[in-house]
């Protein structure tokens, strides 16, 4: 690295050199003319100073505000009590033995009222005041500004964690601001040149006293215009809050805070804390610490290195001895070639010989599962179906034949027996006990004589045909029939006056067919109608059941040639033989 001009204001530091002793000569003896003065010890003179004070300062009580403020382990408290008016001070000691409610009251910055005496401290021959009671006063007006300093930076975020800065590892070339006379710049040389030798930039400042917060804050920027500097350490050696005062300056706080490169604070002791240590990107206790901090250890770092190479040899080592031995068991595990394959290859046979078994088992099964199969279709072809359908119709249609017929003749007897009745209600049953029904021309039921006149022709229904006769008479219910021009007694009525009787009604068809004789043979076949069966095809039920002519027998149509005054059709009688009786079957 080539060495660069430094300005004026800064310079390297160096090793410190040490310094010559100079041997004071005796001071001369004083030669006494008269009779020689008491000569006393430096012990009995601060004895007696100790005694002159304690009795004239007894149970004396000062006012002031406690500045540096120090407990050691013995559990004694030292501090300074001063004068905020004017600058005067005292130190000041208060033992253990003293109230432990006196001793909570001591504070930096606390304005106190103790109670106590002067005295000498024999062994340094220094003047302090032995308090043995405290009590408050109110905060000192030095310490209420720094509390207001230090609440409005904080406000501002000057202190915040997350706004420090890491610190460089290994830094090359270190920033130091501190007095060029002071401990602080021989304890940080001395320690950074022990541990590695780095490179130091001291900006000579002093650090307390009237305007030393200005000089620090150009201390700080000269050092960050300087090219390659990495880290700046800022602080002094311990003294009394007075002493510390530069640090609690609000234009070296927001410097510190602002600064360009990370800023190492190390202000007094372990004990002294000042504003500079919250708003620095890190904190020592002590220059010396800072400087260890900052420079590593060379022979720290060699001896660690040295430790993790003969760490990483005898790692290296255990990891091939353990790979060699994995090795060795993992050779003895797999035996030779052949018997490694041999293995497998037995057992792929053996899984060979059951997959020939299970498949031979396997069509053993769907061999017989085939049959079944074929055996069932077989009992269910189209043929073997049909057959034993028509085995199984046969009882059936013999079953169905003979239900039909039971249910035929079921039919059959109801239908006799509806006939029967039917028959008993039919008026041809009254035409066959001798009544006829007479028709006029029109085809009216003739039930009054008054409807027909005497000459006027007429149909006589009877129950085997029909008559066609003239009217020759008529009279009422209760008159006698009488034929125009034939004598009222006795004597057989005419043939042509068996009408029917007045109102329609049937009349015996004995009085009404004068073919027929009483007591006589019957009427010869001239004249006479065919009989037409009743059971004869082509007759409507109707007709049969006396509900009108058969069409091809209608009553014949009067005025034809020699049907006048003579029966065309029918056959009188009152009885029919046995085959007039039958009834036509449905």
């Amino acid at each position: 690295m080539q060495r660069r001009e430094l300005p004026p204001e800064l310079s390297f530091a160096a090793i410190p050199a040490a310094e010559p002793r100079e041997l004071a000569s005796p001071p001369p003896s004083r030669r006494q003319k008269g009779a020689e003065p008491e000569v006393v010890s430096v012990a009995e003179l601060d004895r007696r100073l100790k005694r002159i004070l304690e009795g004239s300062t007894a149970d004396v009580r000062v006012e002031g505000e406690i500045s540096g403020l120090r407990v050691v382990g013995s559990g004694h408290a030292y501090f300074t009590l001063k004068d905020e008016s004017e600058e005067a001070a005292i130190d000041c000691v208060m033992y253990r033995t003293a109230a432990p409610r006196a001793r909570k009251l001591l504070a930096d910055g606390a304005r106190v009222v103790l109670t106590g005496r002067a005295t000498v401290y024999v062994p340094r021959g220094r003047l302090q005041f032995c308090a043995d009671d405290a009590r408050l006063a109110g905060r000192g007006a030095l310490l209420e500004a720094l509390f207001r300093l230090k609440e409005k930076l904080a406000a501002e975020g000057l202190f915040a964690p997350e706004r420090k800065r890491r610190l460089p590892v290994d830094p090359q070339i270190i920033g130091v601001v501190t007095s060029g006379d002071g401990a602080a710049i021989h304890d940080i040389v001395t320690v950074a040149f022990r541990r590695g030798g780095a490179r130091l930039i001291l900006a000579r400042t002093p650090v307390q006293g009237a305007g030393a917060g200005q000089r620090i804050v150009r201390a700080i920027g000269l050092l960050e215009e300087f090219p390659g500097i990495e880290v700046i350490i800022v602080g002094r050696g311990g003294g009394s809050a007075d002493d510390l005062s530069a640090f609690n300056e609000e234009i070296v706080v927001r410097k510190v805070a602002a600064a360009r490169v990370p800023i190492v604070s190390a202000v007094g002791h372990e004990i002294d804390v000042a504003l500079t240590d919250l708003a620095a990107d890190a904190r020592a206790a002590t220059p010396s610490q800072a400087a260890e901090m900052l420079v590593a250890d060379a022979a720290a770092r060699r001896a660690a290195l040295e430790h993790l190479e003969a760490r990483m040899r005898r790692a290296m080592a255990h990891r091939l001895r353990a790979a060699r031995a994995d090795v060795d068991r993992q050779r003895a595990r797999l035996g030779s070639p052949a018997q490694i394959l041999a293995e497998p290859q037995q057992r792929i046979d053996d899984a060979v010989a059951r997959l020939r078994r299970r498949m031979e088992r396997i069509l053993v099964e769907d061999r017989a599962g085939l049959q079944r199969l074929e055996r069932r279709l077989a009992a269910r072809h189209p043929r073997a179906v049909i057959a034993g359908a028509r085995g199984a119709l046969r009882p059936l249609s013999v079953r169905l034949a003979a239900a039909a017929h039971r249910h035929v003749a079921l039919l059959r007897e109801g239908f006799a027996r509806d006939v029967a009745r039917l028959e008993a209600m039919s008026p041809l049953r009254v035409l066959a006990r001798g009544y006829a029904i007479a028709t006029d021309a029109s085809g009216r039921a003739v039930r009054d004589h008054r409807e027909v006149a005497p000459g006027d022709p007429i149909a006589v229904r009877v129950h085997h045909g029909a008559l066609l006769a003239r009217v020759v008479a008529s009279a009422g219910p209760d008159e006698p029939l009488v034929e125009p021009g034939a004598p009222a007694a006795g004597g057989a009525a005419p043939a042509a006056a068996a009408a029917a009787p007045a109102a329609g009604a049937a009349a015996p068809a004995a009085a009404a067919a004068p073919a027929r004789q009483k007591g006589g043979p019957r009427a010869s076949g001239a004249g006479r109608a065919p009989r037409r069966s009743r059971s004869q095809p082509g007759a409507p039920a109707c007709e049969q059941l006396g509900l009108g002519f058969v069409a091809e027998e209608r009553a014949p149509t009067f005025g034809r040639a020699g049907a006048s005054g003579q029966v065309s059709a029918g056959q009188g009688g009152a009885e029919a033989g046995p085959e007039e009786r039958r009834h036509v079957e449905p």
